[in-house]
């Protein structure tokens, strides 16, 4: 497992910057904004590969390896809620949990023991804010089709997405084989946060459902969607010892609506710590500068970035 999350680590770091590049390759109009005396003012992050992206104004802010298509984790369960909800499928539906959505392996405990009866609505609450994995399974599960149509209809939303080095095996983030870059996630992010669905379940931070005749409590894997100082519209965390730890989320920061991508962070809570600082760097004299707000409008939390003409 260590090895192959080492291979992934050092094929980042062996590629150059050419996160900007790509992004206007898939047909995005992105600019980078730079700092004092032309030199990109830039957070001090431990995540290998990062994107910062101010989606108000249209503009990469920072990025670290954002081409490189990596282990997403978790992150994953964003496109499987996506494709439940564009499958039309109730919310409102009950769902058994099976002995087919147990996974074996360490880190794959769970307290929905098979035979527990949820809501669609409930089991895609807890994927997205706890990160259950046979919540994430069961929705897949009961698609049109079952798994492999639900797998088969993420990797189609991700190319209708322009997500050009996205791929998916799997439906929770356990397998390293679903990867993606930071620029292919910036897009799925943008993609959830128009969900009122997903932006609601993701920010969560402690969600009680009925499991037989116990209520359960579940609390969300992202600390920042308690803190009050934190306006979060839609996030998901991830790990799997490949991937290292990721999160992904949109948020406002300064009046404007910000993607912030972070992979493979070194530490348990490192990737929190580099949200942290990528506020405070927007938020301090060291960020860089762009075009402030249009006066009187407010930041959009579906904002996308506008194709190029």
């Amino acid at each position: 497992m260590n090895q192959g999350r080492g291979i992934w680590i050092t094929a980042a770091l062996c590629v150059s910057f050419a996160g900007v590049a790509a992004a206007q390759d898939a047909g995005q109009t992105l600019r980078v904004s730079y700092g004092h005396h032309g030199a990109p003012s830039t957070p001090a992050l431990r995540s290998s590969a990062a994107l910062v992206l101010d989606a108000t104004g249209s503009s990469v802010l920072y990025a670290r390896h954002a081409d490189v298509a990596m282990p997403i984790a978790s992150i994953t369960k964003l496109m499987t809620a996506l494709v439940v909800i564009d499958a039309g499928q109730s919310l409102d539906e009950f769902l058994e949990v099976s002995v087919e959505d147990v996974a074996r392996g360490r880190g794959t405990a769970s307290r929905l023991t098979p035979g527990a009866t949820l809501t669609r609505g409930d089991l895609m609450h807890l994927a997205l804010m706890s990160s259950e994995n046979r919540a994430a399974h069961a929705l897949a599960r009961s698609y049109p089709g079952g798994v492999e149509a639900c797998v088969t209809a993420m990797n189609a939303r991700a190319r209708a997405l322009g997500m050009t080095s996205a791929h998916f095996v799997e439906p929770t983030g356990l397998s390293d084989e679903n990867v993606a870059s930071a620029e292919d996630l910036s897009k799925l992010v943008m993609a959830a946060a128009k969900v009122p669905a997903i932006r609601e379940y993701s920010t969560d931070s402690s969600y009680e459902v009925q499991v037989g005749r116990r209520m359960l409590t579940f609390r969300s894997t992202d600390s920042l969607t308690s803190k009050p100082d934190w306006d979060i519209v839609v996030q998901k965390t991830g790990y799997i010892s490949e991937a290292g730890r990721c999160l992904v989320m949109q948020t406002i920061i300064e009046a404007r609506t910000v993607v912030i991508v972070l992979l493979n962070s070194y530490g348990k809570r490192s990737r929190i710590a580099d949200a942290r600082r990528i506020r405070r760097w927007m938020e301090s004299s060291e960020h860089p500068h762009v075009a402030p707000p249009v006066p009187g409008r407010q930041a959009d939390p579906a904002a996308t970035i506008p194709a190029a003409t």
